[in-house]
């Protein structure tokens, strides 16, 4: 991770969970960090406890799904530290939903954050990246273990992670094709602690249901983002994926 250091990564979905424990590891690893989020005053938060740690966290209110407000984003890094260097596209939602009955609205709200949020993300730190002249940059797309199979009661959330899984196939033909050093990875988790089954419409019954079986910390994830930054450059981490011990799924 040295090499990395003094560098620019930008967070999305910076606020909680994954987010926030990835920007905080990148943080004490010397980046600099810019955590995107609709509640950017949970990153001013984190940006505090931080203050004494060799990098340094940027909050910056973003919301993904808003194209202006993305462009504005990465111009801020552009024009503030010079440009991006390393993006994870972190940010993302779920909810409790068939396809039979929807609602539409969901879906939709499924694939604005999950899909195309994340590849509006990509396509302005790619962009970033040859302003700056960068060449062993890094895109991580944090996917899930629905990327590659089917959860019952969450198909069409499920179908976005797939989604993510192509995506992440399709950008790095594109890149081997430009002949690119920019590398880009899917990190596929199986059940995470975070704020993610409440926010996708769990009821508390349905969360005690779960309370025993095998997860995963946030802190995990951040792990494994680490793991696959700090590889040699010559190293292509496609997919890492984690599961919990135990688990059946």
């Amino acid at each position: 991770m040295e090499r990395w250091s003094g560098r620019v990564a930008v967070v999305t979905g910076a606020s909680a969970g994954i987010g926030a424990a990835i920007a905080q590891e990148l943080v004490k690893k010397g980046l600099k960090v810019v955590g995107l989020a609709r509640r950017v005053e949970r990153v001013q938060e984190l940006e505090k406890s931080l203050k004494s740690a060799p990098g340094k966290l940027y909050s910056r209110k973003c919301d993904v799904t808003k194209e202006e407000e993305v462009k504005e984003a990465f111009k801020w890094v552009k024009d503030n530290l010079g440009g991006t260097d390393i993006l994870i596209n972190n940010a993302g939602v779920a909810s409790l939903n068939s396809l039979s009955g929807g609602p539409v609205e969901n879906w939709r709200k499924i694939y604005d954050l999950n899909v195309l949020a994340l590849s509006m993300c990509t396509k302005e730190a790619l962009q970033s990246m040859k302003e700056k002249g960068v060449d062993d940059g890094h895109i991580i797309h944090i996917n899930s273990v629905a990327g590659h199979k089917v959860i019952e009661q969450l198909s069409m959330y499920s179908s976005s992670k797939h989604a993510v899984t192509a995506l992440t196939e399709g950008l790095r033909r594109e890149l081997v094709n430009q002949k690119s050093k920019i590398r880009v990875t899917s990190v596929s988790p199986g059940a995470v602690r975070t704020e993610f089954g409440l926010a996708a419409g769990a009821t508390p019954e349905m969360l005690e249901a779960y309370k025993d079986i095998p997860i995963l910390e946030s802190e995990d994830v951040a792990d494994a983002v680490l793991y696959v930054l700090g590889t040699p450059p010559h190293v292509q981490i496609h997919e890492l994926m984690l599961k919990p011990l135990g688990s059946t799924n």
